[in-house]
């Protein structure tokens, strides 16, 4: 039997999360096929790459050093498949605005890539709220935006949908919902719940609690991230965030858990958006061409490969 490129990514994923469960959600798969590439790797190295718990995984001292040698695989791997499609002849350039989120938990790595692929191709960029945003489009101020599609309201604004992540309730580590097997919004209305305000979070959230006549018990409203992530990790509160901007640790190096709920709660889709009728230079029809490269053609191989 041989190691997979497969097999390393469910076991960096446990590593970095410490629960198989929690990789499984990450990656979108089942929870078995992370257990089982774990288990034949061990099975190939012939050492225990994990010590297991009912709380979770932690790595054995193998599996540190196992670790290590993954990432540096791996990289690898991103940096081969990942050769810069280098295109000098698209030149110009394009006022590109961004959200808060995408900004923040999105851009830095794709505007990376675009230098790369499009070396004569200038980006000016700007962060702006959804509402400025869409003003700034209409009145010719920037060219394109990269926001939360949902949130869009100006029928004079075309938007095209890159992807969706999906919002996900998040508890502290060792916290009492933990223990249960399904969730439901009814289960946390009563809970201390910290509502995150940026990018019209609060609104999007209230759809959703609204379509059950429900109202969490929010004891905090903030802007801040960050703020969210401590505060539940702390164990003072709940909330519910998208996979975009979840991370396993807070500031403080304490734990953050996400469940999936059984309520229908709407995914946080991010895309573009440019002004209906606008006419496209090179460099937009560049950037267009990247994200649809980036988002759109590796979700239609999926759905190809999965009819055939």
């Amino acid at each position: 039997m041989s190691m997979t490129i497969r097999q390393l990514k469910y076991f960096v994923a446990a590593a970095e999360l410490g629960q198989v469960s929690q990789a499984a959600i990450q990656l979108n798969i089942s929870q078995s096929a992370v257990t089982t590439a774990i288990r034949d790797l061990e099975s190939l190295l012939g050492v225990s790459l994990f010590v297991r718990s009912t709380h979770g995984v932690t790595l054995t001292e193998q599996g540190r050093h196992f670790l290590n040698n993954a990432y540096q695989v791996l990289r690898s791997v991103d940096e081969a498949l990942n050769i810069p499609h280098t295109d000098e002849e698209a030149i110009g350039s394009i006022r590109l605005a961004a959200t808060y989120t995408a900004l923040g938990y999105l851009l830095p790595y794709h505007l990376q890539r675009l230098r790369q692929w499009y070396p004569n191709i200038s980006i000016d960029l700007y962060e702006y709220e959804r509402i400025e945003i869409e003003d700034k489009l209409l009145d010719g101020s920037i060219d394109m935006a990269i926001v939360l599609t949902d949130n869009l309201i100006a029928s004079e604004i075309v938007s095209e949908k890159l992807f969706s992540s999906e919002r996900r309730l998040w508890i502290s580590s060792h916290h009492a919902l933990s223990q249960k097997k399904t969730l439901a919004l009814e289960d946390i209305e009563k809970e201390p719940f910290i509502m995150l305000t940026v990018d019209e979070a609060d609104m999007s959230a209230m759809r959703y609690w609204n379509r059950k006549s429900l109202q969490p018990n929010v004891i905090l409203r903030t802007s801040s991230v960050e703020s969210v992530r401590s505060m539940v990790a702390n164990g003072l509160g709940v909330a519910i965030l998208s996979d975009l901007v979840y991370r396993p640790w807070s500031l403080e190096g304490r734990r953050i858990e996400t469940r999936s709920l059984d309520d229908v709660i709407d995914p946080m889709s991010v895309g573009l958006a440019w002004k209906r009728g606008k006419s496209f230079t090179q460099a937009m029809l560049a950037v267009r061409r990247y994200f649809q490269q980036a988002y759109l053609m590796p979700q239609q191989n999926v759905m190809r490969n999965t009819v055939l």
